[in-house]
């Protein structure tokens, strides 16, 4: 993360010396007089301002980004104006610029008060209103920037400083080493340890080596595992109400959607009732894979990822393309036509009712248009007759272009107030207008499909109480009502907040935390601190945009961009920090997560060699407990941890550890995992066997943890003691059973002698290790 603040901005300022705010409130009461206005209370402690930025922390940051660049920027509402700002958050250069705007408006004068001040509070007929109350913190603020404008108006912003000042925001800030970088990427993308070949790359080549190893690993079956898992987190299509095969209507698909109630299978009499059952549930499997699946095509083939809204084909398997009636025509494709997994590419003909009425199509095919047309898309986000398709619109929104609509829309504090005024409220109340301006064009977009996501256009037409279909403020041509979807597709991929939205995508799936928003409370003392970690993850999130575009929206290239981010690559602070700004600052930097359910199973299978088995059974609810989602009901992973889920860790730690110890035991030392060098036969009890074992344990903090520790680490000392202990409480003991637990120490149902009790020791350690934040967290 960058600082887009000038030199000294690390202090915590309580009252600025440049904003003088505080000092000044008496002298602004004199002056409200002239303005119009009354400032009877003190603003807020402004924190974390530096004596140089004024304008950036306090004016630009609480007021013009806030309140002024909505509609004076070159293609806003007020784009004809003198007043035109630029959005900071992609253009660093236009801080000056926006200042000298500022500035001019501040020193030109109406009747000898300043123009900006009568602006904001509905004078000079403002086309916006009245954007500021008198007496709110913001106008104390343009009061305080106008009255500093007037005794220095050619003060200026030094763009070369700022720069400058960008660039220590992560001073202090320790990243991962190249091995342990290696480690968290290996595991997070594609579910295993590093390979001996790619250690000895970054060992020799250090961070340079991982441009390599990430072309390689994105390439490999488990990253698209991964990244179908990620992306369903976001578009949660796994979670469509009923059945797999319910995407597809009776009215176009009747006779072959239910394909495998007939299917001749080679079975006994008796048995075929139940396979029959197993058929359609895999069937059904595969038909809800689809929407993924097409991601995994786009990604693996390194075709654009704008085709997940322009795409003209879907993709489909031997047992879905059943479904949709294609697979005679598609069975060559199939290497394996028994396979249900296997997914190739298909268009689909224009769709033909029961009746036979066809569907418009000038092509004579199915206007696909990536996941927006898709079937199960639509029924994952249903409609009503009243809601008229805007919950797709907003997600529409969200999900392609990153825009939280409803965070758009005012409060209206009298809803039976407007409606009673309005005709159509929607259409002429501002406050309505604001978003179903934007909302309604896309809805009616999606008009040719019914509640359920099937293709069913209303029998009366669309709704005329409702601005018409179309796209920011391009209407729909009539020639291409037909294939609407594919028109709206065709306008995100050139929309440049599509390319950020996939970024972010990107970024919840590497991070697990959704990025930041703008900070609301500008009362807050710490606003800026907060304010500059937004900035810097900005910056970042747009700077792998722009990168992205120019690798031909290949996504890939947005997961290397992020992963070589100083922002993936931190891994601790070199020395506390006590500074309540610089805390802020830091608060959102870095890789610190609970792993999934998912993940937690995959990092027991790579470091132990199978799973636990608790967290990914279709039937076990101990996923969820545990912060899971089943993309319906429970759509956000829990990623604080609750009772349960410290319950969950310690069943997790011992049951592991129960299986592993003695397994690993019972190999070949040349095959063991976690004990490779030692035998369960050493005890304490000399210098050489005490060195074995703590040895031993470095073996397992550096597997298991991957810490790398010196033998005589306080860490290891501490893990030794808890070996030593259990030997010493057993040998204290009477009656200790010679043989191990029944539940843990046995193989093959025969149990292990212990009589040194040091299998039940080391599994001990293990369980400790388990239950540590570094296994548990990534």
């Amino acid at each position: 993360m960058r600082r887009q603040f000038s030199r000294g901005a690390s202090q915590c300022l309580v009252v600025s010396a440049s904003l003088l705010i505080l000092v000044m409130v008496s002298a602004m009461a004199d002056d409200a007089a002239t303005v119009g206005t009354t400032t009877s209370d003190a603003p807020p402690r402004l924190l974390c301002v530096s004596l140089d930025s004024d304008f950036i922390d306090s004016v630009w940051a609480r007021v013009g980004e806030r309140k002024c660049l909505t509609c004076h920027n070159a293609e806003g509402d007020a784009a004809d104006s003198a007043f035109i700002l630029s959005d900071a958050t992609r253009d660093r250069d236009s801080l000056a610029e926006n200042r000298a705007a500022f500035l001019r408006m501040a020193v030109s004068q109406e009747e000898g008060q300043s123009r900006l001040l009568l602006k904001v509070l509905g004078g000079l007929d403002h086309g916006g209103g009245e954007v500021l109350a008198p007496n709110s913190t913001e106008y104390r603020i343009l009061e305080e920037f106008v009255s500093r404008a007037t005794a220095s108006p050619d003060e200026a912003i030094d763009p070369a400083e700022l720069a400058m000042a960008e660039s220590d925001f992560f001073d202090g800030v320790q990243s991962a080493t190249p091995e342990r970088l290696l480690r968290r990427v290996s595991l997070s993308l594609v579910a295993r340890l590093p390979t001996e070949n790619e250690l000895a790359a970054v060992r020799e080549h250090g961070i340079s080596a991982m441009d390599g190893i990430l072309d390689q690993m994105l390439t490999e079956d488990a990253f698209y595992f991964r990244l179908k898992e990620g992306f369903n987190d976001v578009f949660l299509t796994l979670g469509y109400d009923g059945n797999g095969e319910d995407v597809l209507a009776y009215n176009h698909f009747e006779t072959t959607r239910l394909w495998y109630q007939d299917f001749p299978l080679d079975v006994p009499a008796e048995e075929q009732e139940r396979a029959h059952w197993h058929l359609a549930d895999v069937y059904r499997d595969a038909i809800q894979r689809e929407p993924m699946e097409l991601i995994e095509y786009i990604v693996r083939n390194e075709r654009p990822f704008t085709e997940i809204v322009t795409a003209d084909y879907i993709m489909v398997s031997p047992y879905s393309a059943r479904g949709y009636g294609v697979f005679e025509e598609m069975q060559d494709q199939f290497a394996d036509p028994d396979d249900p997994f296997e997914y190739h590419p298909v268009r689909l003909d224009a769709l033909v009712s029961r009746d036979g009425v066809a569907q418009e199509s000038a092509t004579g095919k199915y206007p696909h248009a990536g996941l927006l047309s898709m079937f199960h898309y639509l029924r994952r986000y249903p409609t009503t007759e009243t809601n008229r398709n805007r919950l797709r619109a907003r997600m529409y929104y969200q999900h392609f272009l990153g825009i939280d609509v409803m965070a758009l829309a005012p409060r209206v504090s009298d809803a039976a107030a407007i409606t009673a005024e309005y005709e159509i409220p929607t259409m002429q109340a501002a406050d309505c207008v604001v978003c179903h301006r934007s909302v309604d064009p896309v809805a009616g977009l999606f008009q040719d499909f019914n509640e359920e996501g099937h293709l069913g256009p209303r029998g009366d037409g669309w709704y005329a109480d409702m601005f018409g279909p179309g796209f920011e403020g391009d209407d729909l041509p009539p020639d291409d009502r037909w294939r609407s979807l594919q028109w709206l597709g065709e306008r995100t991929a050139a929309d440049p907040r599509f390319a950020t939205a996939m970024v972010e995508h990107v970024y919840y799936i590497l991070i697990g935390r959704r990025v930041l928003k703008a900070p609301e409370d500008i009362n807050d003392p710490l606003f800026t601190a907060r304010r500059r970690a937004y900035i810097g993850q900005r910056r970042l999130i747009e700077d792998v945009a722009d990168q992205f575009v120019a690798a031909n929206f290949n996504l890939k290239m947005a997961f290397k961009a992020l992963i070589s981010s100083d922002f993936y690559q931190v891994d601790g602070l070199l020395t506390a920090v006590d500074d309540p700004c610089r805390q802020a600052e830091l608060d959102d930097v870095g890789l610190v997560r609970l792993l999934t359910p998912e993940q937690l199973e995959r990092k027991i299978e790579a470091l132990f060699g199978w799973r636990w088995g608790k967290l990914d059974d279709q039937e076990s609810k101990l996923a969820i407990l545990y912060g899971g989602i089943d993309s319906q009901s429970v759509t956000e992973r829990n990623t604080d941890p609750s009772g349960a889920m410290g319950a969950i860790q310690r069943i997790m730690a011992n049951e592991v550890a129960c299986e592993n110890v003695p397994r690993d035991f019972m190999r070949d030392p040349a095959e063991r995992i976690l004990f490779p060098n030692i035998e369960p036969t050493v005890v304490p009890g000399d210098a050489d066997a005490e060195r074995a074992i703590r040895e031993a344990i470095v073996h397992l903090h550096r597997h298991i943890l991957c810490r790398t520790h010196a033998v005589d680490d306080p860490e290891v000392e501490r893990t030794y003691q808890l070996f030593a202990g259990i030997l010493s409480d057993a040998q204290a003991a009477e009656g200790i059973d010679p043989y191990g637990s029944y539940f843990c120490e046995r193989i093959d149902e025969q149990r292990i002698e212990d009589s040194s009790y040091t299998l039940r020791a080391w599994r001990g350690v293990v369980t400790y290790l388990l239950r540590q934040h570094d296994f548990l967290y990534e």
